[in-house]
């Protein structure tokens, strides 16, 4: 596969998920119908995502439906913050991002991808369930909160006010 295949790979891919995410179902042809030409590209990059578990497939009255799963939510998140469109402020507004995760032993894959995105994120573990950043992804945490319905399990804080020797450390923990 050349290089420009393998980047419009993921894009075609999260262009469904973004689709998929915005509805709790969408026709396969009505994705088919937003580029016609790519009609092939669609219905690959389909089958892989339904192989890799990000989708379901649905039948009803003839006519085949998408379902964006949990799985494909959370590679959504990752495409996000590796994408261009996420850059981040260079110059810290001040702020820390706190987010303090109590996810049980019987959701551990749940746990895992979300400590996968915290360090994609730039997040800095500094307590065994504390994570730290200086940069504005609350929102995006917050949307997972939701998608995740860890009402409870996930905590965001965002805040300027933190003790000197706590601010200090981290400021350690971020720069190392």
């Amino acid at each position: 596969m050349s290089k420009d295949n393998q980047n419009k790979k993921p894009n075609i891919q999260k262009t469904i998920l973004k689709i998929l995410a915005e509805k709790p179902a969408v026709s396969i042809d009505s994705i088919k119908e937003k580029d016609p030409k790519k009609n092939y590209a669609l219905a690959r990059s389909i089958k892989n995502l339904i192989e890799a578990g990000c989708v379901e497939i649905h039948k009803s009255d003839n006519q085949k439906y998408l379902k964006i799963t949990q799985k494909g939510k959370s590679k959504l998140n990752s495409i996000k913050l590796e994408g261009e469109e996420t850059l981040v402020p260079r110059t810290w507004d001040g702020f820390w991002r706190i987010i303090i995760l109590d996810i049980p032993e019987e959701r551990k894959n749940e746990r895992e991808a979300l400590r996968y995105l915290l360090k994609k994120a730039n997040f800095v573990c500094v307590k065994n369930t504390v994570w730290v950043s200086p940069h504005p992804y609350e929102n995006l945490f917050t949307n997972i909160k939701k998608d995740l319905n860890l009402e409870t399990e996930l905590m965001i804080i965002v805040t300027d006010k933190l003790d000197p020797e706590t601010n200090l450390a981290f400021l350690k923990a971020i720069r190392s």
